[in-house]
């Protein structure tokens, strides 16, 4: 089974205009893989990839690539109801020598069945590269749509070369034990607070946005199927604010660079009292 290890989810940077400031996110792309990680995420949830454009896209791709992050090392967060743009999306990263994609179901129609959202997924397959490998995304607290068990394990027995994994972000332990215990997809847990029960039950890694923070630490995660009690503390106190913009503030606050707060709506900044909440802890050394 294809080990993934631990993938930062990255933070994108944007300057005040609001554009993607590419020599930041190049630079930080860089510095979590010296830092140990097997790869990043580029335009994932963490990344608010939704809200990138795609006119945009090219241009964060080139950033990663033209400074030496291989497309091997990427894996491209993909986005859209209509498969005909999602697809054209993997083809933008194939063309950068990107491979891997992670891909969440049509999130529109909420009400949509599984067997609509397996038809979704088999025309997509149909339509992109088959040098495409697809990264299931269940997210349904975000998306409106899960991606199931019985729907993993479906479209890895139809398209058994395709898909190459399922990133299970809903934080429900019970759901990413029924995945682990199929052993029919590679399962990659999002919440960092369960990532030592998975590995211990075969879990491949995780796509991981406090990975922009501690790289090292979730590494070792990873590697010891040991709970780091301390990081699972900090995530507690990150993800009782909005996760985004505080993984921002506590990256501006480790690089002493004010620009990484900066957001794209409709995501706002953390209120004053929320970032002196969070800085605080991180000063306890709660959030480190």
């Amino acid at each position: 089974m294809t080990q993934f290890g631990i993938l930062t989810a990255l933070l994108t940077p944007f300057a005040a205009d609001g554009s993607i400031d590419g020599d930041r996110l190049a630079a930080h792309a860089a510095s979590v893989i010296d830092r140990g990680v097997s790869g990043v995420t580029l335009f994932g949830t963490t990344g608010e990839g939704a809200s990138i454009s795609l006119r945009e896209r090219p241009a964060g791709i080139s950033a990663l690539v033209e400074t030496g992050v291989s497309g091997s090392r990427i894996v491209l967060g993909v986005y859209g109801s209509a498969t005909a743009d999602v697809a054209a999306q993997i083809d933008e990263g194939l063309r950068a020598g990107i491979t891997r994609f992670l891909v969440p179901p049509p999130y529109y129609f909420s009400d949509a069945e599984e067997d609509g959202v397996f038809q979704w997924f088999s025309e997509l397959l149909a339509m992109s590269d088959p040098k495409a490998g697809i990264i299931l995304y269940n997210i349904p607290q975000v998306t409106g749509v899960g991606v199931s068990p019985s729907l993993a394990w479906r479209l890895k027995e139809t398209h058994p070369e395709r898909i190459i994994a399922i990133k299970d972000s809903s934080g429900d332990w019970a759901n990413a034990e029924k995945l682990l215990a199929g052993k029919s997809v590679p399962v990659l847990v999002g919440d960092e607070r369960l990532l030592h029960k998975a590995v211990a039950m075969g879990c491949v890694g995780s796509i991981t946005g406090v990975a922009n923070l501690y790289p090292e630490r979730l590494c070792n995660v990873v590697d010891t199927a040991t709970e780091d009690t301390t990081l699972s503390q900090s995530v507690e106190r990150i993800v009782a604010l909005p996760i985004i913009p505080t993984l921002k503030v506590l990256l501006a606050y480790a690089l002493d660079d004010p620009v990484w707060e900066n957001m794209r709506a409709p995501l706002t900044r953390l209120t004053a009292e929320q970032k002196s909440k969070i800085l605080s802890a991180a000063g306890r050394g709660l959030a480190a």
